[in-house]
């Protein structure tokens, strides 16, 4: 009994953590976008004085650099729920900062019963895992697939990365397959996506190969007969 209260308290305490991150992550991500807006009529302005001048060429330089500043920090995932759209594209940002090739496809299906939080924990879990895991490669050899969809009658997750070693499995449990590289509390990610999954009744698997790791999640729609 004392042993789950601790465990209890130690996930809780995890989970408000992460949260407080992820909070960061996001806010970051507006920053840089509010940065850009806020430079916007400087630019406008730098190029009119170009054209005046007929100095065509730097113009088209400009537009260039424009536009590849603008792609790091625009809000190009929408999956349907405002905060799980900040946390993918504010961890999409991250794995770009690490050189990470990331493949999305995202659309999370409207009869999903997860709250935003739960999902929001969900991914940024399993994104983190993914981002550390390929820190400690090549850059050539990082990559992330992510794909969120509805899958007959169930809401689909499907996160794939590029890792190391084949991990050893521990314990009996999904969420406890695999062990930590991070340090104490750190732990509890995996076993914390599997808990919210289970509260909808869903299912959690996740699987470790050379060069590999995947974790799926399915949980049943809220589909009225």
């Amino acid at each position: 009994m004392l042993f789950q209260k601790w465990i209890d308290k130690r996930i809780e305490a995890y989970q408000s953590d992460l949260l407080q991150k992820y909070c960061a992550e996001v806010e970051f991500m507006y920053t840089k976008m509010r940065g850009w807006r806020h430079d916007y009529h400087n630019h406008i302005q730098a190029m009119q004085a170009s054209m005046a001048l007929g100095k065509y060429d730097e113009v088209t330089a400009y537009l260039h650099a424009l536009n590849d500043d603008l792609t790091n920090v625009d809000t190009t995932l929408k999956t349907g729920r405002v905060m799980v759209d900040a946390i993918l594209n504010g961890k999409m940002n991250i794995a770009a900062q690490n050189h990470i090739a990331v493949k999305v496809a995202a659309k999370i299906p409207e009869q999903t019963p997860v709250t935003d939080i739960d999902l929001c924990v969900i991914i940024g879990n399993l994104l983190d895992n993914a981002i550390e895991e390929n820190q400690k490669l090549p850059i050539g050899d990082r990559f992330i697939r992510i794909y969120i969809g509805q899958k007959n009658t169930q809401c689909y997750l499907a996160f794939t990365n590029a890792a190391g070693k084949k991990q050893q499995r521990h314990g009996n449990g999904s969420g406890t397959l695999f062990g930590s590289t991070k340090g104490s509390g750190h732990g509890f990610g995996l076993a914390r996506v599997e808990s919210i999954v289970k509260k909808y009744d869903g299912m959690f698997s996740a699987d470790s190969e050379d060069g590999g790791f995947t974790a799926e999640i399915l949980i049943p729609l809220n589909i009225t007969p």
